[in-house]
């Protein structure tokens, strides 16, 4: 056999899989996830030319910054904008559940079943695995015959499965749903009526119905500054008398002291600290001696041993991933092997704004047995606030709050937020601990990276004082910089010399250890053996690897590597949309929601390249696939590159997608008509 030659850094397929030598480019991580976000592009609402704190710019300096930031993100899609698509006719909701409308004639939706159902699409057929083929379509669909001149049941199928019917006994959409001949029957006065399976609905009611939601009334008191956050009120204020009080002091002091003094210093937190056993463990009291310290003091950190301990050792751990780590996902990932789960970062400011995109990032599937959700922010003033509202709202359902000191997109970082954190110790500090009182018994956990500039890793120093000094129940550490791309290697070996200083530290002070997960490029049960065995991580945070295969849990827990057939992986894309459905809704609405997001999952999982296909394993997740055919049809649409191509994807479990919908791609790489789209 002749022996082929691939370019460095191209994933060795064998030969007789190969469509050209050429290797394709690698979307640009990095620019995509600063391109947009799961609430319809905030991250690109912020100003092109945003200053950094505490400096600025005039107009032509404000000009060439725009132009060097557009340059930047030239491998992203920035103007994208998913509107929703809604139905022609639109029926009052209440009316579409059976129930009665409390604006009657003043409601501005119509109240006309028969009129609605006539207007209504045909209903989507939702199919089941066993319908599955091995050519295209790849999906087996029932021909049915329309009955002509009986227009109300013209867009009934009564062989379709509505997914949130055939797992709760109900559907809560009613009418609109776009599956209504699941759960409908037409009575002998020709009037639809819609089922519902009580049983059913009493025996899955627990383990089916999502949490942490928020109603309309506590988002309006949120929004108006109404909802009382006592406990963070009277830290801000503790903040607040110790930074006065420092101001009075420093008038005395000659110039060098004064520049000396920490920028975010107080007395709870110093930035340097003197005596770490005084910080710990408060002074006692003389015997007979009436300890006031603590009287009318509701801001006194909670101590470590009083919160709940996180028990993470050997357990797998899915990233918090903008836009695509949605609660469809999550669920898919749990499916496949993943233990502990966190939401999509949420923006501080956004939650004391009450935005309902924002409050939705904090729901939870019951399937998801540990479960977190993850906040940013630049200052103790929006955090400390945010967190104790979270922790009210979501007592109960909210294994801890992880706190994004990581994040590198430009908008988030210029404000303070994300990983500008890694540069201010003292602000870090006060914003830990403030949240740790704020969220009484839920832990605080950190996510970090090795630093802000390449050569500068500083996180080291970093992490040894965020459990014993500041309260944090845990430490997750991506092994990049802010300025690195993904297409450098994760620094593993700083990733070790910074768990090594927090445990010299525990074993110093006689501290129990928390768990610290590291990050960054695990793509195979090989690897994540490795990296546990060889670089002292109590577990492996994994982000990429399981948006371009969600089964990697699975893979991780029975060690091996599994070669995944196409019809394994359809069932997958399947279920994602199933769970879509029961999330977004199954109106015409919440079915183009899922389409959005189940575009947005192919759009990492056509980069996985069969392990078969494969003459080396395992798989790293930083080589380039060259163009490759499946070992059939199917395995090859999968491997597509184009978006188009995961539009009709979605359309085998979602019907035709509307002529006023249209995917847009967060990498420019996969836009239509791109280069690589059209070789």
């Amino acid at each position: 056999m002749a022996t082929v030659t691939l370019p460095p850094g191209t994933a060795p397929v064998k030969p007789e899989f190969l469509l050209s030598f050429q290797a394709r480019d690698i979307p640009d991580d990095d620019a995509a996830e600063g391109s947009a976000s799961h609430t319809n592009g905030r991250l690109d609402a912020g100003p092109q030319g945003a200053e950094e704190p505490g400096k600025r710019l005039s107009g032509a300096q404000r000009k060439k910054l725009a132009k060097e930031e557009r340059k930047q993100k030239r491998g992203a899609n920035k103007g994208r904008r998913f509107q929703k698509v809604r139905d022609e006719l639109e029926l009052c909701f209440r009316v579409a559940s059976g129930k009665k409308c409390d604006f009657g004639a003043e409601c501005k939706f119509t109240h006309d079943v028969s009129a609605y159902l006539a207007a209504k699409p045909r209903d989507i057929y939702f199919p089941s695995t066993s319908e599955f083929t091995d050519e295209p379509p790849f999906v087996r669909l029932p021909d049915v015959e329309m009955e002509e001149g009986d227009a109300p049941k013209t867009s009934l199928d009564p062989n379709t499965t509505c997914p949130l019917f055939q797992k709760t006994g109900e559907c809560k959409h009613g009418f609109k749903c776009r599956f209504l001949g699941s759960h409908s029957r037409i009575q002998e006065g020709g009037e639809l009526e819609l089922l519902v399976d009580e049983k059913k609905k009493a025996h899955v009611a627990a383990s089916e119905t999502e949490v942490n939601f928020i109603d309309g009334d506590t988002l309006r008191k949120i929004r108006t500054k109404k909802y009382p956050h006592p406990i963070a009120d009277a830290y801000l204020q503790e903040i607040k008398n110790n930074a006065e009080g420092e101001n009075n002091q420093a008038e005395s002091a000659p110039p060098a002291a004064i520049r000396a003094e920490p920028e975010y210093a107080s007395v709870v937190i110093a930035e340097e600290p003197t005596n770490d056993s005084a910080i710990v463990n408060p002074a006692p009291v003389a015997d007979g001696a009436v300890d006031k310290s603590q009287d009318d003091t509701p801001d006194v950190p909670t101590r470590v041993s009083e919160k709940k301990r996180l028990h993470w050792k050997g357990k797998t751990y899915l990233a918090p991933l903008t836009t695509v780590g949605n609660l469809p996902f999550r669920r898919l990932c749990v499916d496949y092997g993943a233990d502990i789960t966190c939401g999509e970062m949420g923006l501080a400011m956004s939650f004391l704004q009450g935005s309902k995109e924002e409050w939705s990032l904090v729901r939870r599937h019951p399937s998801e047995g540990i479960f977190g959700m993850q906040i940013a922010g630049s200052k103790p003033q929006l955090l400390v606030p945010a967190a104790e509202i979270i922790g009210r709202e979501c007592a109960g359902n909210l294994d801890f709050v992880d706190l994004n000191c990581g994040c590198p997109i430009d908008l988030v970082y210029k404000t303070g937020s994300g990983s500008a954190l890694l540069d201010a110790a003292g602000r870090l500090g006060k914003i830990v601990v403030g949240m740790n009182k704020a969220l009484g018994d839920i832990p605080v956990t950190v996510k970090l990276r090795t630093g802000i500039k390449d050569g500068r890793n500083n996180v080291h120093k970093l992490m040894p004082r965020i459990a014993p000094e500041w309260g944090g129940s845990a430490i997750t550490l991506h092994g990049r910089t802010r300025q690195q791309r993904y297409t450098k290697l994760a620094d593993w070996d700083y990733i070790k010399q910074s768990v090594q200083a927090v445990r010299a530290r525990e074993e110093e002070e006689d501290l129990a250890p928390v768990p610290i997960f590291g990050g960054g490029d695990c793509f195979s049960s090989e690897d994540y053996w490795h990296k546990i065995d060889n670089y002292d991580v109590d577990g492996i945070m994994i982000g990429r690897g399981a948006l371009i295969k969600p089964w990697i849990f699975t893979e991780i827990k029975e060690r091996r590597e599994w070669d995944i057939s196409a019809r394994e992986r359809l069932e997958i894309i399947r279920k994602y949309a199933e769970y879509g459905l029961n999330h977004f809704g199954s109106d015409t609405a919440g079915v183009n929601t899922t389409r959005r997001y189940l575009c947005e999952a192919l759009s990492f999982q056509y980069r996985y390249i069969p392990i078969g296909l494969l003459e080396t394993l395992p798989a790293k997740i930083n080589e380039r696939a060259p163009s490759f055919r499946g070992r059939d049809e199917l395995e090859t649409v999968l491997a597509s590159a184009d978006s188009r191509d995961w539009v009709k994807i979605s359309e085998m479990f979602l019907g035709p997608a509307p002529e006023s919908w249209a995917f847009t791609p967060k990498h420019k790489s996969n836009a239509y008509g791109s280069e690589e789209s059209q070789g």
